[in-house]
């Protein structure tokens, strides 16, 4: 009988690093047999220490069970978290599927990798990614190895290897600073997320190209970058935008959670929106009707994508294979009441 090699490791080697035999191995991949937790655990740790992956068609045919969709995201429950995963489970439940979820702390390649691998592992026949972890993967050596499609949501550009489904960001952004152009700002901030997030770069080059179309100086010293999409850092953002003797009139914000931030800090420094300054979120999660005043954002239909990158996943599995694609969901500008006329 033939052993199984994978990446030049076979389960034999798996299972002699183990200590166990090689049906062992198998039964413990496939979920089957009554292995106890120490034997599980030992051989789950020879697997991660000979980087061994199983092969997927031959994993499909050794197991009668779902078929399984695994989705990597950061150890943060935002919105935006909340509606990926609405979309993908109405996807995975719509065909009788299952959805793993794996959450990471850092954004290196190789925690990236490893949570990949750890999926596979664990039974997932495709991967769902969004950022950072999309771009983290993209062009990456694993994933040909790992045997399974990818397809990813949100992300600023097209990826190496990987499906996405986004829209265009840097368009978006550039129509949001037009509309805040309009009622007359010409001091208007711009408060980044991380740039390892491929949507900070395509949103601030939207930002640039409004103000430079308008005519307007661009002042860098009005680009604030935070080391995350969250609350806490559209208040940093805030208090060092707004203590200026020469303050901008209007802020806008590449999350919802920073305009948020945003607002909650103006609101402590005794500032009145949006007549003493307008501000924008960006992707219109549930948290922008539901803050004083409800925010203007650029909506991009979160669930809906996350649902066509799932299919675009079952697609894949029932042909045996993904064709790496790029597609584009419509936004909309959707305005509220954070944002007035600039006050002359």
């Amino acid at each position: 009988m033939a052993r199984r090699r994978e990446n030049g490791v076979t389960i034999r080697a798996v299972a002699e690093r183990a200590g166990v035999s090689a049906m062992t191995v198998s039964n413990v991949i496939n979920g089957a047999g009554r292995a106890s937790a120490t034997t599980v655990a030992t051989v789950q740790a020879a697997i991660a220490e000979l980087g061994y992956v199983p092969n997927l068609a031959a994993r499909r045919l050794a197991k009668a069970r779902a078929t399984t969709v695994g989705l990597i995201y950061s150890n943060r429950r935002t919105p935006f978290l909340d509606a990926v995963l609405v979309g993908s489970l109405s996807a995975t439940n719509a065909n009788g599927l299952q959805l793993i979820l794996r959450d990471g702390d850092g954004v290196t390649l190789d925690e990236a990798e490893r949570i990949a691998q750890e999926l596979v592992r664990s039974g997932a026949d495709a991967l769902l990614l969004i950022p950072p972890f999309a771009e983290q993967l993209s062009g990456s050596a694993i994933l040909p190895a790992l045997g399974v499609p990818f397809a990813a949501i949100a992300t600023g550009t097209p990826l190496s290897g990987i499906s996405t489904v986004r829209i265009d960001n840097q368009a978006a952004m550039e129509a949001l600073t037009r509309r805040v152009i309009a009622d007359g700002h010409r001091r208007i901030a711009y408060v980044a997320g991380p740039d390892h997030y491929s949507v900070v770069a395509a949103r601030l080059d939207g930002f640039y190209a409004a103000l430079q179309d308008a005519g307007l100086r661009v002042d860098d010293s009005l680009i604030v970058e935070h080391s995350a999409f969250d609350h806490a850092s559209g208040m940093a953002a805030a208090q060092a935008l707004l203590a200026r003797p020469d303050r901008p009139t209007a802020i806008l914000c590449s999350s919802d959670d920073l305009a948020a931030g945003v607002i909650a800090q103006a609101g402590q420094m005794g500032l009145t929106l949006p007549h003493d300054l307008s501000v924008t979120g960006f992707d219109d999660t549930i948290l922008a009707s539901r803050v004083w005043p409800p925010l203007t954002v650029i909506r991009q239909p979160v669930e809906d994508m996350a649902f066509r990158a799932t299919q675009c996943l079952i697609g894949a599995l029932g042909k045996g294979g993904m064709r790496v694609s790029d597609e584009i969901f419509d936004h909309q500008l959707v305005q509220r009441a954070s944002i007035a006329p600039a006050s002359t």
